[in-house]
């Protein structure tokens, strides 16, 4: 059986197929992490940080061979590639520097004599199902700091990317993780819920679709699992008021083509307030009609193709759909093959579908408002709720209207600002749970409280 298989998005060409695991393969591997998270757990902090900072070493080694492996299994070009490396290591040196912190005992006051705290202790063998959006950095930022925890990782990886995936349990097991630490599998959606539901699995942790959450989730909560969900989004960019529009019209491209549009946390509703809305809308239409698409292996290529021929049709879709539904396409809205141009559309209502789809690829949809209060309404008029952009020069409005978005992350003035130190996650259908930062080391671990007379 051959559902793993690498496919080269800007030709078509099928490179390379793998076979799925057996029942007993999959059995197998369950019981190599389930052993090692005993010993695992029991290995201290120090001992942890030294492996994890050693696999963030071997990211930084093998970056070109890495990198080259996600141009042609997703179509990211060469640059963004190297870039993602980079940030996948930095997130594993961050849980390596930082696992004093995460992993230090919780002194709380008490009424009464003796002490009490909370030690955060592992749970065991964790599932996490992963995209193929950012192949390294989506698993370093639940790998890492699960791993520094004490916890060990079962990765189903995307059906598409089978050798990053492969490279990834390279690096943890060069790095001197034991065996059982990390483990690669290559199963079926039905052979992943069972092992969901494997009392030696103890959580789950996906990021992708809205359906496949819902599907962990369902599955998860049968079994009584804790389960972590990162998933889609309709990111807002809100402007305000600016002072440079033509810097903030390029904040808005690179917040839009980021990794060829294919971002959760994206930029893809642009709200501006009326009296800035054309210019915006001529600028904005103009840089992204200008963004030209090249082989990704180039290295001055910016967007490359789509991850698949039917990621590219279903774009197709939407944006034809929406246009037929009364939007008006400005620029943009071809495909050829993968490949897919950048798109704004304006004139978007409510009663059309595009109003609440999420449109993965290097598609716009600016919006004209009146004020504030109607560019709030519209940023939270969606069923998502990841992340959000607010350009304003009015510091206290900035701080307003920051607190009155529904997402869970507000970046004002800047865009692109992911980094190891900062939660990432949402509310409503956009997720459950928080990655990176110091909130990730929280996620699956007993806080287990220790009273002492």
């Amino acid at each position: 059986m051959t559902e793993y298989a690498v496919v080269n998005p800007a030709t078509g060409e099928t490179l390379a197929t793998y076979d799925t695991f057996t029942d007993d393969e999959v059995e197998a591997a369950v019981g190599r992490a389930d052993a090692a998270s005993r010993s695992w757990a029991r290995t201290s902090p120090s001992e942890r940080a030294e492996l994890l900072h050693r696999a963030a070493e071997l990211h930084r080694e093998r970056r070109e061979e890495l990198a080259s492996i996600i141009v042609r299994e997703m179509g990211k070009p060469l640059e963004a590639a190297l870039g993602e490396v980079d940030f996948a290591a930095d997130i594993t040196q961050f849980y390596a520097d930082q696992i004093a912190v995460i992993t230090a005992d919780q002194p709380l006051p008490i009424a009464g004599e003796g002490t009490a705290v909370i030690r955060r202790t592992p749970l065991g063998a964790l599932l996490g199902i992963m995209p193929w959006n950012f192949p390294y950095y989506q698993v370093a930022r639940f790998a890492a700091p699960n791993l520094a925890m004490g916890n060990t990782i079962l990765l189903k990886h995307a059906p598409q990317c089978p050798e990053s995936a492969a490279a990834i349990e390279t690096i943890y097991r060069d790095a001197g993780f034991p065996e059982g630490a990390y483990v690669d599998l290559r199963v079926t959606n039905e052979q992943a819920a069972s092992i969901i539901a494997d009392p030696r699995v103890h959580g789950v942790s996906v990021t992708g679709s809205e359906r496949a959450g819902a599907a962990v989730a369902e599955a998860a909560g049968r079994n009584l699992k804790k389960v972590a969900l990162e998933l889609g989004g309709s990111d807002p960019f809100l402007l305000l008021s600016t002072d440079d529009l033509d810097a903030t019209v390029q904040a808005a491209v690179d917040a839009r083509l980021d990794n060829t549009g294919q971002s959760c946390n994206a930029a893809k509703r642009f709200v501006v307030v009326d009296e800035l809305y054309d210019a915006f809308l001529e600028k904005f239409s103009a840089a992204m009609s200008a963004a030209t698409l090249g082989d990704p292996n180039d290295a001055d290529t910016v967007l490359g193709p789509l991850s698949s021929l039917t990621a590219a049709e279903r774009l197709q879709e939407q944006v034809d759909r929406a246009v037929s539904q009364g939007a008006t396409l400005v620029t943009g809205g071809t495909r050829d093959g993968a490949f897919f141009t950048p798109t704004v559309l304006t004139d978007v209502t409510a009663e059309m579908d595009a109003y609440r789809e999420e449109f993965f690829g290097p598609v716009g949809v600016v919006y004209r408002v009146a004020d504030e209060d109607a560019a709030v309404a519209v940023a939270n008029d969606t069923p998502f709720g990841l992340g959000s952009y607010l350009f304003t020069t009015d510091e206290e409005q900035a701080q307003r209207v920051a607190d009155r978005i529904e997402a869970g992350m507000v970046f004002v003035n800047l865009v692109l600002a992911d980094s190891p130190e900062l939660p990432f996650g949402g509310i409503k259908r956009s997720g459950t749970s928080r990655e990176l930062g110091l909130l990730a080391a929280d996620e699956f671990v007993n806080k287990k409280l220790i009273r002492t007379a």
